[in-house]
Protein backbone atom coordinates (compact mmCIF):
# COMPACT_ATOMS: atom_id res chain seq x y z
CA UNK A 1 0.00 0.00 0.00
CA UNK A 2 1.03 3.54 -0.53
CA UNK A 3 -0.18 7.17 0.17
CA UNK A 4 -1.88 8.12 -3.21
CA UNK A 5 -3.42 11.41 -2.26
CA UNK A 6 -4.75 14.04 0.79
CA UNK A 7 -8.21 15.60 0.29
CA UNK A 8 -8.83 19.04 2.28
CA UNK A 9 -12.37 20.75 2.32
CA UNK A 10 -12.50 24.18 1.61
CA UNK A 11 -15.55 26.61 0.95
CA UNK A 12 -13.83 28.98 -1.75
CA UNK A 13 -12.20 27.06 -4.21
CA UNK A 14 -11.01 29.53 -6.21
CA UNK A 15 -9.14 31.05 -3.15
CA UNK A 16 -7.53 27.89 -2.15
CA UNK A 17 -6.68 26.77 -5.41
CA UNK A 18 -3.95 30.18 -6.00
CA UNK A 19 -3.04 29.56 -2.20
CA UNK A 20 -1.49 25.81 -3.23
CA UNK A 21 0.02 27.21 -6.23
CA UNK A 22 2.18 29.58 -4.34
CA UNK A 23 2.73 26.68 -2.11
CA UNK A 24 4.62 25.42 -5.59
CA UNK A 25 2.27 22.43 -5.56
CA UNK A 26 1.74 21.68 -9.68
CA UNK A 27 -2.10 21.47 -10.52
CA UNK A 28 -3.40 18.58 -12.85
CA UNK A 29 -7.24 18.62 -12.34
CA UNK A 30 -8.85 21.83 -12.32
CA UNK A 31 -12.46 22.11 -11.93
CA UNK A 32 -13.61 24.57 -9.86
CA UNK A 33 -15.52 25.40 -8.44
CA UNK A 34 -16.05 21.95 -7.04
CA UNK A 35 -12.47 20.26 -6.90
CA UNK A 36 -8.86 20.54 -7.49
CA UNK A 37 -6.06 18.30 -7.34
CA UNK A 38 -2.14 19.39 -7.62
CA UNK A 39 1.22 17.39 -7.93
CA UNK A 40 3.86 16.79 -4.95
CA UNK A 41 7.07 18.72 -6.13
CA UNK A 42 8.73 15.59 -5.19
CA UNK A 43 7.83 12.12 -5.00
CA UNK A 44 4.19 10.69 -6.51
CA UNK A 45 1.99 12.02 -4.07
CA UNK A 46 -0.90 14.24 -4.87
CA UNK A 47 -2.77 16.60 -2.98
CA UNK A 48 -6.33 17.90 -3.55
CA UNK A 49 -9.13 20.62 -2.35
CA UNK A 50 -12.77 19.70 -2.64
CA UNK A 51 -15.84 21.92 -2.05
CA UNK A 52 -17.69 21.67 1.03
CA UNK A 53 -20.69 23.99 2.49
CA UNK A 54 -19.19 23.46 5.96
CA UNK A 55 -16.14 22.85 7.41
CA UNK A 56 -14.97 20.23 9.83
CA UNK A 57 -15.10 21.90 13.46
CA UNK A 58 -11.89 21.58 15.92
CA UNK A 59 -8.79 21.42 15.18
CA UNK A 60 -9.77 20.57 11.60
CA UNK A 61 -6.97 18.71 8.88
CA UNK A 62 -3.06 18.86 9.23
CA UNK A 63 -1.22 18.27 6.01
CA UNK A 64 2.24 17.78 6.33
CA UNK A 65 4.56 18.33 3.82
CA UNK A 66 8.57 17.76 3.56
CA UNK A 67 10.69 20.33 2.55
CA UNK A 68 14.77 19.81 1.66
CA UNK A 69 16.03 24.03 2.24
CA UNK A 70 13.31 25.23 4.97
CA UNK A 71 14.07 27.95 5.90
CA UNK A 72 15.12 29.12 2.20
CA UNK A 73 11.81 27.67 1.30
CA UNK A 74 9.61 29.91 4.09
CA UNK A 75 11.43 33.11 2.96
CA UNK A 76 10.73 32.50 -0.22
CA UNK A 77 7.01 32.15 0.76
CA UNK A 78 6.90 34.96 3.02
CA UNK A 79 8.12 36.96 -0.07
CA UNK A 80 5.27 36.29 -2.19
CA UNK A 81 2.85 37.19 0.82
CA UNK A 82 2.70 33.91 2.54
CA UNK A 83 1.88 34.56 6.20
CA UNK A 84 2.94 31.91 8.98
CA UNK A 85 1.46 31.03 12.57
CA UNK A 86 4.94 30.15 13.33
CA UNK A 87 8.52 30.04 11.47
CA UNK A 88 10.87 27.15 11.35
CA UNK A 89 11.90 25.71 14.96
CA UNK A 90 13.60 22.88 15.93
CA UNK A 91 11.13 20.29 17.87
CA UNK A 92 11.81 17.80 20.45
CA UNK A 93 10.49 14.88 17.81
CA UNK A 94 14.09 16.21 15.66
CA UNK A 95 12.07 17.90 12.90
CA UNK A 96 12.29 21.18 11.96
CA UNK A 97 9.13 22.54 11.23
CA UNK A 98 7.14 26.00 10.26
CA UNK A 99 3.24 26.37 10.66
CA UNK A 100 0.44 27.75 8.46
CA UNK A 101 -2.81 27.77 7.70
CA UNK A 102 -4.52 27.62 4.14
CA UNK A 103 -7.65 29.68 3.52
CA UNK A 104 -9.99 27.62 5.59
CA UNK A 105 -7.94 27.30 8.31
CA UNK A 106 -6.61 23.67 7.65
CA UNK A 107 -3.10 23.44 9.31
CA UNK A 108 -0.26 23.27 7.02
CA UNK A 109 3.46 22.50 8.29
CA UNK A 110 6.01 22.77 6.30
CA UNK A 111 9.16 20.40 7.65
CA UNK A 112 12.23 18.66 7.37
CA UNK A 113 13.07 15.34 9.10
CA UNK A 114 15.56 13.79 6.41
CA UNK A 115 16.64 10.21 8.26
CA UNK A 116 14.40 11.16 10.76
CA UNK A 117 11.44 10.96 9.16
CA UNK A 118 11.17 7.34 8.56
CA UNK A 119 13.43 6.56 11.37
CA UNK A 120 13.41 7.79 14.25
CA UNK A 121 15.45 6.94 17.04
CA UNK A 122 12.30 5.41 18.94
CA UNK A 123 11.12 3.78 16.22
CA UNK A 124 9.46 0.22 16.88
CA UNK A 125 12.38 -2.52 16.06
CA UNK A 126 10.81 -5.73 14.05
Amino acid sequence: MNLNQITVPSLNLNESFEFYLKLGLKPIVKSLPHYARFECPEGGSTFSIHLVEKLPTGDGVYVYFECKDLDSYVQELQNKGIEFDQLPIDQRWQWREAQLKDRDGNQIILFHAGENRLNPPWRIKD
